[in-house]
């Protein structure tokens, strides 16, 4: 029907989580990101109406799937529409971040994670379908988004562009072949590997600032790649 749906927008994700680029009008792609946020967001879900699965609720808040918000519901809505499930706030905050809307996109994720807080349910069980279900693991996309890691493997090429640094960014960073965490100043870069490797062939910073190697150099434990 004519409700306002958490992954309208799922395609667009994919292209951003990918580097791909904006696939629509980014004016359009905003306002309709700025729409979810208007209309899915619950706070707190105690006048919520829900009679299906319960995994928020009270003086908690969150993006539910679909809000029908002025529009007439249908007498039988699509399943699903008054429930909340966290691997689709994800996606959607990881959206609301990319199209600047930074200050919406983290307090989503922070209502996600006020309830499961280790006292209200388990920190390290999201569930949907099921318990441990798979579509939390998008919880990793705004680190993406924030973080600006972007590491495109087959050709070894790194870029590092956070939305906000100031004097100093240090966030952790994730790829095939390891994890670590990264330093970010006005004048200094560094990233550091704790567990296997990074192999570099070309690093773009802000600024403009970028390094190419003739051959490709491999970050380990046991090395840091620091430049100034």
């Amino acid at each position: 029907g004519a409700g306002c749906l958490i992954d309208q927008l799922i395609g667009q994700y994919q292209a951003d989580i990918c580097g791909l680029g904006p696939l629509l009008d980014p004016a359009n792609t905003r306002k309709a990101i700025a729409a979810i946020h208007r209309y899915n967001t619950k706070s707190p879900l105690g006048e919520h109406e829900s009679v299906q699965r319960i995994f928020a609720l009270y003086d908690e808040s969150a993006l539910v799937i679909c809000d029908y918000a002025k529009a007439p519901r249908p007498r039988m809505p699509f399943p699903y529409y008054a429930e909340v499930m966290t691997g689709f706030e994800y996606a959607a905050a990881s959206q609301m971040i990319w199209a600047g809307m930074v200050e919406q996109g983290v307090e989503a994720i922070a209502n996600i994670r006020r309830r499961y807080d280790g006292e209200r349910r388990n920190p390290w069980d999201e569930a949907e379908c099921g318990h441990h279900y798979a579509r939390a693991m998008a919880a990793w996309t705004p680190v993406v988004a924030l973080s600006g890691f972007d590491y495109f493997a087959p050709a070894a090429r790194l870029s590092i562009k956070p939305l906000r640094t100031g004097a100093r960014f240090k966030c952790f960073w994730s790829a095939a072949s390891g994890w670590g965490t990264f330093t970010l100043t006005p004048r200094t870069f560094r990233l550091d590997v704790l567990s296997g490797a990074l192999e570099i062939a070309e690093l773009t910073l802000p600024n403009g600032r970028r390094k190419t190697y003739s051959e490709r150099i491999r970050v380990t434990e046991s090395t840091s790649l620091v430049l100034s």
